[in-house]
C-alpha cells in the first residue's frame, strides 16, 4: 500500500470504499458544476435540485439513517462544492426524517409520510428554533393543544417571539413536510416539548393557516431561510411523535413513560448528537479542502527570491509556518472526529456527550482559522467562490452556531464536566529536564498537566463567589479552557494513535503550536526552561523543514483532486485553467 493509499484509509478510518466513495462519485456530475451569475434565490433552487440529483445517486435516506457513517459521509463531501446543497441534505436527512425514524419509524398510520420524505417528494425542514429563544428549545412557545372533540392537535405561535426562526419555508412551491418542536397541551395541562408532522406546503403554495416570509439574504447561501407563523392549524393526533417517550390513549389522556420531563425532552432532541458528528464532518472537510488548494496553489505560484531565480512561494519558510500548521490541524481534528464517531457508534462511553460537544466546538473553532489563513495565503485568488475557500468561510460562520452555538455549548459542557466528581490524582509538575520539547508525547503529558490547572482554576473561582451564577460567572472562563485542552489533547492522542511516521512532525507541529499558546503558564509553573521556550519557534521551524518533502502525499491522503474540486488554483497548471475559467 503506498502512504497516500495508507493516509486514505486513515482518514477514512477504513471506511472509504463503502460509505464515501459513492458520495464522492456523484458529485463529479455537471450539475455541480460552477455556475456564475446566478441570483441568491436561484442559487438556492439549484441546490433543491442537486439534493434530487444525489438522492438518486444514492442509497435512500432511510438507509443512510441505519448506518451512521454513511450519513456523516453525506455531511462532509456536498459542502465541498455547495454549501446550500450539504445544509439541505442535512436538515432533511438527519433533523426531519431522523427524528421520523428515532420517533415513528414502525408506525403504519405515517407510511404516507415517510415515503414522501424518503423519496424526496416533499423536502423535510426542522423547525426547533425561535426568533426570541434561539437555541434554547426547552423555553420554546410554540404550543400544540389536544382538541378531543376532533381528535387534532391545535399547532399556534402565540407572539412574535415564537415565531420559528431559520428553518426552510421561504420556496413556497415546494412541497414540505416538517418535523415541528412544540409545547404539548392535553386537558389543561403542559405535558413538555414533543416532535410533530406538519405539512407546511404543497404544489401550490404554504398550507392553511400557515404563514412564512423569507430571511434576509446571507452572503454565499440563497437558501430559503424564514420566520414561521402558525395560526392555529389543525393536525392528526398521528401526527404526534411520541416514540418510547409517552403514550396518548384514545380519550385523549396523556402518559409519559420514558422518565422526567428533561430525559424526555433529550430523547425528543434525538438528533442533536449525530447533527452535532455531521456538523464537524461539514467543518473538517472544508478544512482539507481548503488546506488542499492552498498547498497546491502554494507549490505552483511562482514569486521572486532574493539572489535566486523564481520560487515556489511554498519554498518559503513564513509561507510553510501558516499552511503546514493549518494541515496540522486538519489531520487533528480529523483523528478526534473519528474517535467521536466510534464512540457514537458504540454508545458506550458514559461521557459521550462531552466528547461530542467538545469535537463540534474545536473542529468549528480551528477550522475557521484554517479556512481564514488558507484564503489570505492565497492572495486575490482566495477572495474568488470559483476557488472554494471564500465559500467554505461562510460554510464555517453558520457551523460555529449550528447545532448549538459553541461557545454556549463548550461554556454547558464544561460545566457538566466541573460537576462531576474526580477521584484522579493531582499529577506532578512534568519534569522538563533532559527532555526532548519536539516530542509530541512531552505535548500530551504537558497539556494533561494545563487541563488539570485549568480545572482547580476554574472550582477555585466557583467558590470565591456566593451564589451560583456569581460563582459560575467567575469561573466560566477557565472553564472554557480547560475544555477546549482536553479537546486539543484528545486530537493529539488520537493523532499519535495512528502510529504513522510520516504523520509525526504534524503532530508535533499541533503539540508545538499548542504548547506555545501557554508557554508562559508552563514556564511559572517550572513544567518548562526558559532555554526551551526561546527555542520554541526554531524547534517549530524545524517541524516545518521535516513536512516539506511529503506535503504531496500528505494532502493526497484526503481522497480530493482537481477534478473534483474544480477550484482552478487548484490545477496542475493553475495560469490556464484560471485563463480557461473567465474565458481568455
Amino acid at each position: 500500500m503506498t502512504p497516500a493509499a495508507e493516509l486514505l484509509r486513515l482518514v477514512h478510518d477504513g471506511t472509504y470504499d463503502e460509505a464515501h466513495q459513492d458520495v464522492r462519485a456523484a458529485l463529479l456530475d455537471e450539475i455541480f458544476d460552477p455556475r456564475e451569475g446566478l441570483s441568491l434565490p436561484e442559487a438556492g433552487r439549484l441546490a433543491y435540485e442537486r439534493c434530487r440529483h444525489l438522492h438518486g445517486k444514492l442509497a435512500r435516506p432511510l438507509d443512510i439513517l441505519r448506518d451512521p457513517r454513511r450519513l456523516f459521509a453525506l455531511a462532509e463531501w456536498p459542502s465541498l462544492l455547495d454549501v446550500s446543497t450539504f445544509s439541505l441534505l442535512m436538515v432533511h436527512y438527519n433533523l426531519c426524517l431522523g427524528t421520523v425514524f428515532d420517533h415513528g419509524l414502525d408506525r403504519p398510520d405515517l407510511q404516507d409520510m415517510i415515503a414522501e420524505l424518503d423519496g424526496l417528494s416533499s423536502f423535510g425542514p426542522y423547525m426547533a428554533t425561535e426568533l426570541g429563544y434561539g437555541n434554547n428549545v426547552a423555553a420554546l412557545r410554540t404550543e400544540a393543544v389536544y382538541d378531543r372533540e376532533t381528535e387534532t392537535f391545535v399547532l399556534n405561535t402565540p407572539d412574535a417571539a415564537a415565531q420559528k426562526y431559520m428553518s426552510y419555508s421561504g420556496f413556497r412551491d415546494i412541497p414540505k413536510i416538517a418535523v415541528v418542536m412544540a409545547r404539548l397541551r392535553a386537558d389543561g395541562e403542559e405535558q413538555g416539548v414533543f416532535p410533530f408532522l406538519v405539512r407546511i406546503s404543497d404544489h401550490n403554495g404554504l398550507c392553511e393557516g400557515i404563514r412564512a416570509v423569507p430571511c434576509p439574504e446571507k452572503p454565499v447561501q440563497g437558501l430559503d431561510n424564514g420566520l414561521t407563523w402558525f395560526d392555529h392549524v389543525r393536525i392528526p393526533r398521528k401526527n404526534l411523535l411520541l416514540g418510547d417517550m409517552a403514550t396518548f390513549d384514545e380519550d385523549g389522556t396523556f402518559r409519559a413513560t420514558g422518565g422526567n420531563r428533561r430525559k424526555r425532552f433529550l430523547r425528543a432532541m434525538s438528533r442533536i448528537l449525530p447533527g452535532r458528528l455531521c456538523v464537524s464532518s461539514a467543518a473538517v472537510g472544508a478544512g482539507k479542502a481548503s488546506v488542499y488548494i492552498a498547498l497546491r496553489y502554494a507549490a505552483n505560484r511562482l514569486t521572486n527570491a532574493p539572489g535566486r531565480d523564481d520560487v515556489p512561494i511554498l519554498a518559503y519558510r513564513s509561507h510553510q509556518l501558516a499552511l503546514f500548521t493549518a494541515l496540522a490541524k486538519v489531520y487533528a481534528m480529523t483523528f478526534l472526529l473519528n474517535h467521536a464517531k466510534r464512540e457514537f457508534l458504540a454508545g458506550e462511553n458514559p461521557e459521550l456527550n462531552d466528547l461530542i460537544s467538545i469535537t463540534k466546538a474545536l473542529s468549528t473553532w480551528e477550522m475557521t482559522d484554517v479556512v481564514a489563513v488558507c484564503r489570505e495565503r492565497c492572495g486575490a485568488q482566495g477572495i474568488f467562490s470559483v476557488n472554494r475557500i471564500a465559500d467554505y468561510g461562510s460554510l464555517l460562520q453558520g457551523l460555529v452556531t449550528a447545532e448549538g452555538d459553541s461557545q454556549v455549548l463548550l461554556a454547558t459542557t464544561a460545566g457538566q464536566m466541573l460537576a462531576r466528581r474526580d477521584d484522579a490524582p493531582e499529577p506532578a509538575v512534568p519534569w522538563p529536564h533532559d527532555r526532548d520539547i519536539a516530542d509530541p508525547v512531552r505535548h500530551v503529558e504537558l497539556l494533561r498537566y494545563r487541563e488539570h490547572t485549568l480545572r482547580a482554576a476554574a472550582r477555585t473561582a466557583m467558590a470565591a463567589e456566593t451564589g451560583y451564577f456569581a460563582g459560575w460567572n467567575n469561573a466560566i472562563n477557565p472553564a472554557l479552557a480547560m475544555a477546549r485542552v482536553r479537546g486539543v489533547r484528545i486530537a493529539l492522542e488520537q493523532l499519535l494513535k495512528t502510529g504513522s511516521e510520516i504523520l509525526r512532525p504534524l503532530a508535533a507541529l499541533y503539540g508545538l503550536t499548542e504548547i506555545q499558546r501557554d508557554a508562559g503558564l508552563y514556564l511559572a509553573r517550572g513544567a518548562m526552561t526558559a532555554e526551551q521556550v526561546e527555542r520554541l519557534p526554531a524547534v517549530i521551524d524545524a517541524q516545518c523543514a521535516q513536512i516539506l518533502p511529503h506535503v504531496n502525499t500528505l494532502i493526497d491522503g484526503f481522497g480530493l483532486t482537481p477534478e473534483l474540486l474544480r477550484a482552478p488554483i487548484a490545477a496542475d497548471d493553475y495560469l490556464a485553467a484560471f485563463q480557461q475559467t473567465v474565458g481568455t
